[in-house]
């Protein structure tokens, strides 16, 4: 068992001192929640989060950095939050999204680092994705800044990330090696399933088009054939042009468009003005950045599917 106890590093009690919360003992509370019996896992934000639990089941102990209902990429960590980091035995994350976390696991001692934006493959995304809209990025030295982060809405992508999770795992905590490989065959099986449902359930649709006020959609676009128009870019606190509202407006008639989609972290005022002035209506697709009494489901796969429904719907099923 991981019963081993580490010193908190110079950098956590630099980082509690100069926010002002004093010297933070290994017993606090969040510095605790770190030295469990188990594989302790901190992850970013809840997709990756979701992959710790279910791989892990109950061989790891995870937590994560960014709570139910804050939006991921506005995430400030605490210095408890830090000192937790530090005493952990990994921490699974993706590069960009959040750049305060990035910072962290910089300056940590941790000896499992996991970079989910390793584990698959990143492209640029813009304002419009899906067909040969996206720009694809062939450099493997190019740095990741810029790249659409939200591999998690690609199913087969989120598998990959999966089974890379799983493999650092086996690597990390041996012992239990043989339940993370199975664990991570169940999800990925589960995962092809749902590509296949979201493949049968979208192939025939009257418009392949949709509008979101947050482009989070790409890869999710491109897997299945349709174009993601965003009323921002990556950044969902953005605010749209008055020119591109009025391109988004015309291209909604032209392309049957009948839905504008919000999400559930970020406000929908933007969405339902696009939508008043375009007499369409509005509705929720979810980035699935953090579970909420919002979300349309209790975890990933339900959420998802919820997504998926309101794709069919708003795109007109044949």
């Amino acid at each position: 068992m991981n019963v081993r106890r580490r010193h908190i590093s110079g950098i956590a009690i630099a980082a509690a001192t100069a926010l002002g919360l004093g010297t933070l003992s290994a017993c606090s509370d969040s510095a605790a929640a770190a030295q469990t019996d188990k594989f302790d896992v901190v992850a970013s934000f809840y997709p990756l989060q979701y992959l710790a639990e279910q791989i892990g089941g109950s061989h790891v102990h995870v937590t994560s950095l960014t709570k139910p209902g804050q939006e991921p990429h506005d995430l400030e960590i605490s210095a408890q939050q830090i000192v937790a980091l530090q005493e952990s035995d990994a921490v699974l994350y993706l590069k960009n999204l959040q750049p305060a976390v990035d910072k962290a696991v910089d300056q940590s001692e941790i000896k499992t680092k996991i970079d989910a934006a390793d584990l698959t493959t990143l492209e640029k995304h813009g304002n419009e994705v899906g067909g040969h809209a996206a720009s694809h990025d062939s450099s493997e030295n190019e740095e990741l800044a810029g790249l659409d982060p939200h591999i998690w809405l690609d199913p087969v992508r989120y598998a990959q990330v999966a089974q890379g999770v799983g493999k650092t795992f086996e690597k990390a905590d041996p012992k239990n090696a043989a339940d993370y490989r199975t664990r991570t065959a169940a999800l990925v099986k589960k995962l092809d399933a749902l590509n296949t449902e979201f493949k049968t359930g979208l192939a025939n649709t009257k418009t392949k088009v949709f509008i979101t006020t947050h482009a989070a959609f790409g890869y999710l676009a491109e897997r299945y054939g349709l174009t993601e128009e965003a009323i921002n870019g990556l950044d969902p606190e953005s605010e749209p042009s008055a020119e591109r509202v009025k391109d988004l407006e015309k291209m909604a008639e032209a392309d049957g468009v009948t839905t504008v989609f919000y999400e559930t972290l970020v406000s929908d005022k933007t969405a339902k003005t696009i939508a008043a002035d375009a007499s369409l209506r509005t509705d929720v697709l979810d980035p699935i950045e953090g579970i909420t009494k919002k979300s349309r489901g209790t975890d990933y796969f339900s959420v998802q599917r919820a997504n998926l429904k309101a794709l069919q719907t708003a795109l007109g099923t044949k």
